[in-house]
């Protein structure tokens, strides 16, 4: 044998060894990123298919692929419509993670696989009923024709729109729903969610079951400076603790949403980096905190479980909202919630109306006005109670304008002195520059 073909051999056999090795590693201790995005991409697809009775290759390709991480176009899912589970898996059979739809909860992320904790709520069916009969100041108004005519503005609704709803005087005066949904669909509001779950807290707060300024939320703290932490402080993003909310690799935002079945327990785990009121933080982590704090103030868990849809949906004939769960039992209060885009403008009139539904106070007064005021660290840009602010350069907006806002697109606009209120649901990824202001900047020109 020659030498260059004894040297060939050699490299051939190298190679050979270490893509074994390689994929040795891979089957038994994957990356996490892998991991990560296989969770994701299990999660994404679960919810569509069972929430929203969606294709699941259509989810996979349109939701999961395009917009996100070059891996996760090698990412393949297997859905099992019997048992409510969907397992993703980089290359079809490496770093697996997986799914499952839970009755009432919409579906749960699980790390570790094996059967969920065995937990369910009882979902009141959707009524078949007009939605003039269940809006509360009367029959929607006739369509407004001028902005119809934005909305339709593929430069105003902006690329991956499915939603658009505008409310104004109580009332829908234009909606607009991109090519494949519909009023019918549920819709993701990331971010959003954090709202209603700062709103669920307000309902507490209103029977007298929470307060503002207490401290010592969680057994874990106790003896601890976090003990200091403020109801207030989480609520304002300003509590101090460290997480890291940065996407596209594994961070503490990402860990936590895909990697660990108990999501409060991670976050409760990060240490202080500030003073609590000292420092403005967006984090994703203390929402799920807030979660935790509420449901363990009911008591036992089939009360709190029961409770967003008892205390809030139901009341707001929010027929379609699902708050999601993590294998632990806990509401994701920082990003999983679907409803139809007529129910996300049903809470948006709810906060319009300072929380009252039909006469009914279901939040204290001065609840709402703390949405629309500025924390005290974020130079303006962040409220008191989980909602975003304009920004200095947005000042054709009225001053009382917040913002609920989430991943990819979501957005609600708040404007009670116009009574006023621009719901945005879609799927439009920050890298393609759309921004919602100046659509809302155009209806604000209208309703003046």
């Amino acid at each position: 044998m020659t030498r260059p073909l004894r040297i060939l051999k050699f490299a051939a056999l190298a190679l050979a060894v270490v893509l074994a090795g390689g994929l040795l590693w891979m089957l038994f201790s994957p990356p996490a990123l892998l991991r990560v995005g296989a969770g994701y991409a299990a999660k994404m697809v679960c919810s569509n298919v069972f929430l929203n009775g969606r294709d699941p290759d259509d989810v996979l390709s349109v939701d999961v692929q395009a917009p996100g991480n070059p891996l996760l176009r090698l990412m393949q899912v297997d859905v099992d419509h019997s048992s409510g589970r969907v397992q993703a898996a980089f290359l079809g059979g490496l770093a697996g993670n997986e799914a499952v739809d839970r009755a009432g909860l919409g579906c749960t992320v699980l790390p570790q696989g094996g059967p969920p904790e065995d937990i369910s709520i009882t979902r009141a069916p959707a009524v078949d009923r007009p939605v003039e009969s269940r809006w509360p100041e009367g029959k929607i108004a006739e369509s407004d024709q001028s902005v119809a005519a934005l909305l339709s503005d593929p430069a105003f609704a902006g690329d991956g729109m499915r939603a658009l709803v505008v409310l104004r005087g109580g009332r829908i005066v234009a909606e607009a729903y991109g090519e494949g949904f519909s009023a019918e669909s549920v819709l993701l509001g990331w971010s959003m969610t954090k709202t209603v779950n700062a709103a669920i807290i307000g309902t507490l707060i209103n029977r007298n079951r929470m307060r503002m300024d207490e401290t010592a939320l969680l057994p874990q703290w106790k003896g601890d400076p976090r003990a200091d932490i403020s109801l207030a402080d989480l609520l304002a993003m300003e509590d101090g603790l460290a997480f890291n909310e940065s996407y596209g690799s594994v961070t503490d935002v990402t860990q936590m949403l895909y990697l660990e079945p108990d999501m409060a327990a991670f976050a409760a785990d990060a240490p202080l980096r500030a003073e609590p009121g000292a420092r403005f933080s967006y984090s994703s982590g203390s929402a799920v905190l807030l979660s935790r704090i509420w449901m363990d103030r009911l008591g036992d868990a089939a009360t709190a479980l029961a409770y967003p849809r008892q205390a809030l949906f139901r009341p707001l004939g929010m027929d379609s909202a699902v708050m999601e769960v993590d294998a632990a039992g806990t509401f994701v209060g920082s990003s999983y919630m679907y409803a139809t885009a007529r129910d996300w403008a049903r809470f948006a009139l709810f906060l319009l109306r300072d929380g009252l539904w039909n006469g009914e106070r279901l939040l204290p007064e001065g609840f709402v006005a703390m949405m629309a005021r500025p924390n005290g660290t974020s130079e303006g840009r962040y409220s008191q109670m989980q909602t975003w602010l304009p920004g200095p350069d947005e000042t054709e907006l009225p001053e009382d304008t917040f913002f609920l806002q989430g991943h990819d697109g979501q957005t609600i606009a708040i404007m009670p002195s116009l009574d006023l209120a621009v719901v945005r649901l879609g799927l439009t990824p920050r890298r393609t520059g759309y921004d919602v202001v100046p659509l809302v900047r155009e209806i604000v020109k209208l309703s003046r």
